[in-house]
């Protein structure tokens, strides 16, 4: 099953996508889409769009699993990544793709074994699950990464249910 991950975001949306077959991994790709900060936001939420919709046409995903929003203080900012979500969401359903969604616990759970794990054990555990040479940069690819391994390893029973429906 290939799966992208992503970690949404108005300047860096992170990225990654893995082959999960038989419980082990094989990463495809990973990177990072970025927008500039001086650029109109409508201008910078088309080009998330343009870059997840190639992303689909490269990869060919048949699950997409991006991180859900945690909003901190600054709301400002969590409406500047919603509205980057929105756009990666409506993007994977224009191009036939369902998205799932997971909570920053349930990755960390999902990856470290620990919810409330830190950042650095979350790029470690990656890095080791993946067997990538040297841990993903920026973090925001490494959480994509993460999110991806969520998918696989928590997602079973989630896809069970949706092949069901079809």
């Amino acid at each position: 099953m290939v799966i992208l991950g992503i970690d949404p975001g108005l300047a860096i949306v992170g990225w990654g996508v893995v082959d999960y077959t038989g419980s082990r991994f094989r990463t495809l790709g990973y990177g990072s889409i970025e927008t500039p900060a001086g650029m109109e936001t409508e201008q910078r939420l088309s080009l998330i769009y343009d870059g997840i919709k190639k992303l689909i046409e490269t990869y060919h995903p048949e699950h997409i699993a991006v991180e859900e929003l945690f909003f901190n203080t600054n709301q400002t900012t969590g409406i500047r990544v919603a509205e980057a979500r929105g756009v990666i969401i409506m993007c994977a359903y224009r191009m036939g793709l369902k998205v799932f969604e997971y909570t920053p616990l349930q990755v960390k759970q999902a990856v470290v074994g620990y919810g409330r794990a830190e950042k650095k054990q979350v790029i470690t555990m990656v890095t080791m699950f993946l067997g990538l040479p040297k841990p993903p940069k920026p973090d925001d690819t490494a959480d994509a990464l993460a999110i991806a391994v969520c998918h696989a390893h928590s997602g079973t029973s989630r896809l069970a249910g949706y092949y069901n429906k079809k």
